[in-house]
């Protein structure tokens, strides 16, 4: 049998996946394999009755759900009008990435290899399920995946046994080049003026909202500074309701830009067109042509902690001895548990590295850029605010990520920080926005009461569902708010208190460090049992938790499962069962972030 092409379909929200399948492709070139990786969503999926061999990679998002990028492909492969033969010519593999921390771990590769078997596709090995939460990372499955898929692979096409791969310290072709313009201007223009016809804001048209405030909501003396920012979104398209989420872009500091620059012997100011060396396409966030400094300030993810597929390509262009050495030992199997202690724990920078290996970073090309860094990927926030209260306004709550490992330096939330350095008083500022559906829906009926349980900026969608439903006369809801201090990081305390007083909110708080014993809103919700009992059992309430994906969420569940217990007469079983039927016909919803 003749060679295969090798096609890598991946679904990936943020960017986890795209590397995985990048690696993957990085592998079968060395094997001389032709080779095509593309997002799931950007695939004529009717095509794959006539692929011969696919590799899927994919991500599981939120709760349970297919990332962004492969939701057209999802709908269209569970379509029940697809007969049950129809990839019955189809030789495959799948690969889940997920968190064993989250309850629907891999949710998504293991429902599409159960669906790819329904439609008469033949998968060579087991589904692949890694877990970010092993102590080598997701790699300590991927490893082990990957040998035994090119085993199978080359027993399938015994051709490719007869090939001899390159050396991983070989290079592979840059995937595009830089053709650099002289005299020519980086056409921006359009970039952050509005278009005459407003398109609804997407991921490739996002809307450039003027920045109204950016003000700090917690006391001069708390360790942590979280900041309430607005935004004027009119004429924008805009619309949104609770729950939803915005979603932006993070820029580089002008400084670590600089230093970037300088290690590269790059000049910020020169301008280049790119073009692709085989039909992958040209990023559509890069205009043509494209300043140096727009490169690495808005795509080039210079600040990430970077994967081990950066070491490995790094690898190729080390020449000194004992940066080869090292990089060699990093890009291995054998050497994942060193590579954590030198980069996954300390949250060392791909900067940072740079500057570690002088002599590679000397030595590299241009035109390996975008294979080496990974573009920016979009953050998201909950909307703290609904458009029936703020009109043409959109209102966050951000939490400036900062802390200490045993690099001197403070690491730093790229995108947080990136915002809370944005000041309108210094003249006007624009953030190109867009918005999305979240996962939380509220009820519509005016009567359903809903029980919110939103500790520090969790709180935010609860701010959002709270103006809304207090604009439509829904009063029945009750909040379970928690943070340190009263007097350091009770967010929107006046609006809680002004709602309580109009009857239209029963606010319930835990402040953790306002006494001896830390007080938790599980405590809460345990000493409020009757409460919750009867607007659950009786009125049918709703119950929501958004916040921190640590050990709240769980905490939470085991203090509601106990009120079930003890006021419903149940045994834990019935309790547990009570809460999945919640679960499944949304009267339970949560959305929890690492």
């Amino acid at each position: 049998m003749s060679q295969p092409t090798l096609r890598v379909l991946y679904g990936s929200q943020t960017g986890t996946a795209q590397d995985t399948a990048q690696r993957i492709a990085r592998q079968a070139r060395r094997r001389q394999l032709q080779v095509q990786v593309s997002p799931m969503d950007s695939y004529n999926v009717a095509n794959l009755i006539s692929e011969c061999l696919v590799v899927f990679v994919c991500a599981t998002t939120g709760q349970g759900d297919p990332p962004d990028n492969m939701k057209n492909f999802w709908r269209f492969l569970f379509k029940k009008s697809l007969p049950a033969g129809s990839l019955s010519r189809l030789d495959c593999a799948i690969l889940g990435l997920g968190d064993s921390s989250y309850p629907k771990f891999n949710f998504v590769a293991k429902k599409l290899h159960k669906r790819l078997l329904q439609l008469g596709a033949s998968v060579l090995l087991p589904v692949g399920l890694a877990d970010d939460q092993h102590d080598l990372g997701s790699d300590a499955v991927i490893d082990p995946w990957l040998t035994s898929f090119w085993g199978k692979a080359v027993t399938l096409y015994p051709t490719l046994a007869d090939v001899t791969p390159l050396r991983d310290d070989e290079p592979l072709p840059p995937t595009y080049t830089f053709h650099f313009l002289d005299g020519v201007t980086e056409k921006t223009d359009d970039r952050l003026s509005i278009p005459t016809e407003q398109p609804v804001p997407s991921q490739s048209h996002p809307f450039p909202c003027r920045l109204v405030s950016n003000r700090r909501v917690t006391d001069v003396s708390h360790f942590q500074d979280v900041r309430h920012i607005e935004f004027d979104i009119t004429g924008s398209n805009i619309e949104f309701a609770a729950g939803d989420v915005v979603m932006m872009h993070p820029r580089n500091s002008a400084e670590d830009v600089q230093q970037f620059c300088q290690l590269l012997r790059l000049d910020p100011d020169a301008t280049f067109r790119l073009r692709a060396t085989d039909n992958a396409a040209v990023p559509a966030r890069l205009p043509q042509p494209c300043a140096v400094r727009y490169l690495v300030e808005s795509y080039l993810d210079i600040n990430a902690v970077p994967r081990r597929s950066f070491f490995e390509l790094l690898l190729t262009f080390a020449t000194n001895e004992l940066e080869h050495e090292k990089l060699m030992e990093f890009s291995s199997a054998e050497g994942q548990d060193e590579l954590l202690s030198y980069c996954n724990r300390p949250r060392r920078t791909t900067l940072e590295v740079l500057a570690d290996f002088p002599h590679t970073t000397a030595e590299l090309k241009v035109d390996y850029l975008l294979d080496l860094f990974p573009e920016i990927q979009p953050r998201s926030f909950s909307i703290a605010s609904s458009l029936q209260a703020h009109p043409n306004r959109l209102q966050i709550l951000v939490a400036v990520v900062s802390y200490k490992t045993k690099i001197h330096k403070p690491r730093r939330g790229l995108c947080s920080t990136w915002l809370a350095s944005l000041d309108p008083a210094q003249g006007e500022v624009y953030v190109p926005l867009w918005v999305k559906k979240g996962t939380m829906k509220f009820p519509k009926e005016k009567d359903t009461p809903v029980i919110m349980v939103g500790p520090g900026t969790g709180v935010a969608p609860f701010r959002s569902a709270l103006q809304e439903r207090v604009a439509q006369g829904k009063t029945a809801n009750v909040l379970f708010f928690g943070c340190r201090s009263q007097s350091k990081d009770f967010y929107f305390r006046s609006e809680w208190e002004d709602m309580t007083k109009a009857g239209h909110l029963t606010l319930v708080s835990a402040f953790s460090r306002d006494q001896e014993e830390k007080v938790y809103v599980q405590h809460r919700v345990k000493e409020n049992s009757e409460l919750l009992w009867d607007l659950i059992a009786n009125k049918r309430a709703c119950f929501y938790i958004a916040g921190n994906a640590k050990e709240m969420p769980a905490s939470v569940c085991d203090a509601l499962k106990e009120a079930f217990q003890q006021e419903g007469g149940m045994s834990a079983e019935e309790a547990e069962q009570m809460l999945t039927a919640m679960e499944r016909s949304g009267q339970f919803q949560s959305e929890t972030w690492s």
